[in-house]
């Protein structure tokens, strides 16, 4: 099988090996013992091939955000999960014994997957997370059946907060806890009956305004809500998690507590965070590449558009960058480029940017330069530094540097055309040889194709 098949693809090719699994657990389940393997496999492929379908479908960003919030599309007929869901409790089923038979279809599948692909990719990663949302949404739909009967719901919650791995627990309607299962106590690092009555104020963690901005809008809007924060907590358990906020009604459909579900998604936010990394910056010098370079002046044009504040732009050549490669070998010339980058960051702020846009040519956009002379400062900067001996061979490695200096908005007024004024002006400084810089403003245009 192709290490680059999605996930819903993946799932329709090996429904049948999903299927056994998930009869296999239903059969461990003592209202089961009566079934045969139709009544085992009750529903189960058509809620399968719904969520692969969910995975397949296109969202845009409005519909993301209604679904994670709860929201997502009704036609108002019932779904195969609460079909699957009422059938059940009408065999004597337990909600936790239903909504575990969930659980350990997400187990299957992610164990199957997990031993086909070890390693994942950007869009096999995004399709995880789809799959996780659309468990947790047949979860949550089979939960909302029965919202309206308190017998069902109070077994509900209690088989979820009794048996989950993940820290869940209840709050009241001023933010108190009541409820906290054990994943919850050990995640706070403090003894369960020591959690009760208190609130996320009172345990001191950072990020309870916020959370507790969200836990009224849920009371007070009676929809779910799912949200994320950074935190390390004292069992120095996880660092980034996401939640979900839902109302737990009464008989007469007010709200009277609120359950939270924590997720540590910190390898998941680790990877995801590599993968944008490794897209937007040079993996030689760790520099920002030509991608994020060009966003990053897109958006300083824009800024210094509205706050009529200068912007320049230096674009750097090496001289003789490749007489070291042929001379020295490439691994010499990747350790002198990366050398070059650290000393090239150490010549500007902070604020300023420093990228590599493919081979030896390097920029740095300047902001905030309102007089010539500064510029003239930085760029002489740079050539100083750059000129000092690289030790990277038996024998000291010389290079120098040729720049080419364009500003906003009297060079250009778009990236690519400052980008391409800058470039013209270092032509200009590279044929008066090296370590020489040019303004872009300081030279006929009119034979600038000749450089």
């Amino acid at each position: 099988m192709s290490k680059n098949i999605r996930l819903a693809a993946f799932i329709r090719a090996e429904i049948e090996p999903i299927l056994q699994d998930w009869e296999e657990f239903a059969k461990t389940i003592l209202h089961a013992n009566h079934m045969d393997t139709s009544g085992l496999r009750d529903h189960a492929r058509n809620m399968l091939l719904v969520i692969t379908d969910d995975i397949d479908s296109d969202q845009n960003e409005f519909e993301q955000a209604a679904k994670s919030k709860g929201c997502g599309p009704d036609d108002g007929n019932e779904t195969w999960v609460e079909v699957h869901g009422a059938d059940r409790l009408g065999s004597g089923f337990s909600v936790m014994e239903t909504v575990s038979e969930f659980r350990a279809l997400r187990a299957s599948v992610m164990s199957l997957w997990t031993k086909a692909h070890p390693a994942v990719t950007g869009p096999q990663l995004e399709d995880i997370t789809r799959f996780h949302e659309a468990i947790d949404q047949a979860v949550a739909e089979s939960l909302e059946h029965y919202a309206t009967i308190k017998e069902m719901e109070t077994r509900l919650f209690g088989a979820i907060l009794v048996a989950s791995p993940d820290p869940i627990y209840v709050l009241d309607l001023n933010g108190r806890f009541t409820y906290a299962n054990k994943a919850t106590a050990d995640l706070f690092a403090i003894k369960p009956e020591e959690i009760i009555g208190k609130s996320n104020f009172d345990l001191e963690f950072p990020f309870a305004s916020e959370f507790q901005r969200n836990l009224e809008k849920v009371i007070a809007e009676q929809s779910s809500f799912r949200g994320k924060f950074v935190h390390t907590f004292a069992s120095d358990q996880g660092e980034r998690f996401e939640y979900l906020l839902a109302p737990v009604l009464d008989e007469h459909l007010n709200t009277e507590a609120t359950v939270c579900m924590l997720r540590d998604i910190t390898e998941k936010a680790l990877a995801e965070e590599k993968i944008w990394h490794n897209a937007h910056h040079d993996l030689l010098t760790g520099l920002p590449n030509r991608r994020l370079f060009l966003d990053r002046l897109e958006q300083e044009i824009k800024h210094a558009k509205r706050s009529s504040q200068p912007l320049t732009l230096l674009f750097m050549d090496l001289d003789g960058f490749k007489k070291v490669n042929d001379s020295l070998g490439h691994e010499t010339g990747d350790r002198l480029l990366s050398a070059v980058a650290g000393r090239l960051t150490e010549c500007v702020r902070e604020s300023d940017t420093v990228a590599r846009l493919g081979g030896d040519e390097f920029t740095v956009m300047l902001t905030g330069t309102e007089h010539h002379e500064d510029v003239e400062r930085v760029a002489q900067s740079i050539v100083d530094t750059l000129a000092l001996p690289f030790y990277l061979a038996p024998k000291p490695v010389l290079v120098s540097v040729s720049i080419g200096i364009a500003s906003y908005p009297q060079g250009a007024c778009s990236p690519g055309a400052l980008l391409e004024a800058a470039d013209q002006a270092m032509y200009r400084a590279k044929k008066f040889g090296s370590n020489q810089m040019c303004f872009y403003d300081s030279f006929d245009k009119t034979d600038a194709a000749l450089f």
